[in-house]
């Protein structure tokens, strides 16, 4: 049966309002949540911009629901500390936690006062931020002198099963990469031609466990209204990938998508009031790989939207899924 899980975004939401909102999910109906883990937001309009991994601890402290974090070891953390931090959390809930990996964005990374690499550069420390990782969670003392430097790392309290460790990619390039050492998939909706080239790299290049999909969509009781919400908190979208990557503050961000017209936005993330036709858009992410669906409502309070969603949409798209 397909997951259908709920995306909480730190950048829009204060971390106990968001904690309320995971908690609403999980009696909604929803199977599971994840969140993203920003130093800034994307968009000044957004204002907030929790720390991920303390909350992360009361979410699931909190509930019963697998939770997972999309995190880029490297700069911003250390990878023996992302290690620490997930060790801690799968120990007092096994079987529960699991995390994405990817290269991450200057928006998060530039506050070390490095410079944010190249991207196959990224790709590299990514890489060796893995290997590091994954030695660290079976309890290795790990050294190493690349793009991660250790000295002598160990992490002592070591969960019974490492959590898993899924690859972020929205590239067929890095799905593809991502393969050789992941165990799973994460990426975001596209168009569904590039979508399937992005889950197919993956699964060609030998790629195993589930693949998730995480979804922008705005719903209100209004189709104005939806496309109002997305226009005021998710331009970021009309931005290109290489783009996105590189900006390094939240008032470059408004800058660059100043311009950006509600139609624009809209191409970029599902708008509809109609929860029929966010079931039938979401139905189709199916037919093309995905084993998990996380529905992220791009708008600032998510009550109504959780309530409206696991009566209409979120039974239904599990039942698709069978």
């Amino acid at each position: 049966m397909t997951i259908v899980g709920f995306h909480a975004s730190h950048e829009q939401i204060a971390p106990a309002h968001l904690l309320h909102a995971v908690q609403r999910a999980e009696e909604a109906g929803f199977d599971a949540a994840m969140c993203s883990d920003h130093l800034e937001p994307w968009s000044v309009r957004q204002g907030e911009s929790g720390y991920a991994w303390s909350w992360l601890g009361s979410v699931l402290q909190a509930t019963l629901i697998p939770l997972g974090v999309v995190t880029a070891p490297g700069q911003r953390y250390h990878p023996a500390i992302t290690a620490q931090a997930m060790a801690t959390l799968e120990s007092m809930y096994p079987g529960r936690f699991w995390t994405a990996l990817g290269s991450g964005e200057a928006l998060n990374e530039h506050v070390t006062g490095d410079p944010f690499p190249p991207k196959d550069e990224r790709d590299e420390r990514l890489r060796e931020s893995v290997d590091a990782i994954r030695r660290l969670l079976r309890g290795e003392e790990v050294s190493a002198d690349g793009h991660v430097r250790m000295d002598r790392a160990r992490v002592w309290s070591l969960p019974q099963v490492p959590p898993p460790l899924h690859v972020a990619a929205v590239s067929s390039e890095t799905a593809r990469s991502g393969a050789e050492w992941a165990d799973g998939l994460i990426t975001v909706d596209q168009p569904r031609d590039a979508l399937r080239e992005v889950i197919g790299a993956y699964r060609d290049a030998g790629g195993h466990g589930p693949v998730a999909v995480q979804v922008h969509l705005s719903w209100a009781r209004t189709d104005d209204e939806a496309l109002a919400i997305a226009h005021d908190q998710w331009r970021t979208g009309v931005l290109p990938g290489p783009v996105i990557w590189e900006i390094d503050r939240p008032e470059a961000f408004d800058a660059a998508t100043a311009d950006a017209s509600p139609d624009d936005v809209a191409r970029t993330v599902q708008v509809s009031s109609d929860p029929a036709r966010h079931l039938a858009k979401l139905a189709e992410l199916l037919d093309v790989g995905a084993d998990r669906v996380f529905l992220h409502h791009v708008g600032t309070t998510q009550d109504e939207f959780i309530d409206v969603f696991g009566e209409q949409v979120v039974p239904e798209l599990k039942v698709v899924g069978r």
